[in-house]
């Protein structure tokens, strides 16, 4: 049944819908990849610090397309205006789009009003990466880190976001928290939409 079916031409590139596209990517390719940009920025720097503040600013630069591009699709151009609204958007629409499932567990701070925490037992980036003696606390989910820095900052909730390594109890590895300390005007702004 040749011609039943019509194909829409376009144009302009422009014009096309942004469909959703095949969601998945080769692990090995992602690891491959992963891997020769933490040597790469490795060779570039001095310190461990350095190295994890140059991951966090290339994760930075995904999370901000992350965002534009699950605006677009998921909510028609509509952006979260609420703290737990983009709390619940990071922990699960972008980590299922990121790592193929919701995160273990969005926690709130006991200690500090601001503090949020994202909690994964084992983080893709950190899962087939073994760190020299040397290298001490280097941990790779600095880079992810700048990924839910980058979404919060640019839906308009600026915030600190760093990674850490917890010690499990029973398990051989860490789980890594992703700790998110929110600016203050993100709270009083909170505050005011009550």
């Amino acid at each position: 049944m040749i011609g039943v079916g019509k194909m829409k031409l376009y144009s302009n590139v422009l014009d096309r819908p942004l469909s959703k596209g095949k969601q998945e990517v080769s692990l090995s390719a992602f690891a491959f990849l992963f891997s020769e940009m933490v040597q790469y920025n490795q060779t570039q720097v001095d310190n461990i610090a350095e190295l994890e503040r140059r991951l966090e600013d290339a994760g930075y630069a995904v999370g901000a397309r992350v965002l534009e591009l699950l605006c677009h699709r998921e909510k028609g151009n509509r952006r979260e205006t609420r703290l737990l609204g983009i709390l619940s958007f990071v922990h699960s629409t972008v980590w299922k789009v990121l790592f193929g499932k919701v995160a273990d567990s969005l926690e709130k701070g006991t200690e500090h009003e601001d503090e949020y925490m994202i909690s994964e037992k084992e983080l893709l980036v950190n899962r087939f990466i073994s760190i020299p003696k040397d290298m001490g606390t280097f941990n790779c989910g600095a880079f992810v880190a700048g990924i839910v820095r980058g979404v919060l900052d640019n839906a308009g909730f600026p915030a600190v976001v760093t990674a850490h390594f917890v010690p499990v109890e029973g398990q051989q590895r860490p789980r890594t928290t992703i700790l998110i300390k929110f600016a203050e005007e993100v709270l009083r702004r909170e505050a005011r939409l009550g």
